[in-house]
């Protein structure tokens, strides 16, 4: 039998092919940010090791957790899915976006005060799907809360406080 390539080594032969890095423009929290980046890096990369922005978590790293998940034009999306070259021209948020000058967003408050979470993991996910939820539907049903927070999960369980923190807002105006 034919000695087969390891997949390390295949995986380190990948890994070491020059890629030609591309000018890249992001507006990220209202801030604008040039880099110099690989087309193959993804936005979550992007985010965490280039810009230090720590808050987008890496999960699954196959857009199932939703632990990744940032705002792409006011649209709950996950940011290990998309490339960041592809995001030029379009506002990112993040969950360091919602407080910007140190006030909690409402949705930040209302998870609090619910005590809609527990090891924290999951969080900034939870509240930018709730944000992109409110911003399109302000007084959203269970059904359309339980939908939006559907991509997310949270493995402390700390769903029923999270709707409850939802149903606060849709009381509410934000």
């Amino acid at each position: 039998m034919p000695d087969q390539p390891s997949t390390t080594h295949a995986h380190e032969e990948l890994a070491s092919v020059s890629t030609p890095l591309r000018h890249v423009r992001l507006t990220v929290n209202g801030e604008v940010y040039e880099r110099d980046i690989e087309p193959r890096r993804t936005l979550l990369d992007t985010l965490r090791d280039d810009l230090g922005l720590t808050g987008a978590k890496l999960g699954c790293d196959m857009g199932q957790c939703g632990a990744c998940t940032a705002l792409v034009d006011g649209e709950a999306m996950y940011a290990c899915l998309l490339l960041a070259v592809e995001m030029e021209d379009r506002p990112i948020t993040t969950i360091e976006g919602l407080a910007p000058n140190g006030e909690l967003d409402p949705v930040q408050a209302a998870i609090i005060e619910h005590d809609a979470l527990q090891c924290g993991f999951c969080t900034p996910g939870q509240a930018l799907a709730l944000k992109a939820l409110l911003a399109r539907t302000p007084h959203p049903n269970d059904e359309e809360i339980d939908r939006a927070l559907s991509g997310n999960l949270c493995r402390c369980g700390a769903y029923p406080k999270l709707r409850a923190a939802a149903r606060s807002l849709a009381r509410s105006e934000v």
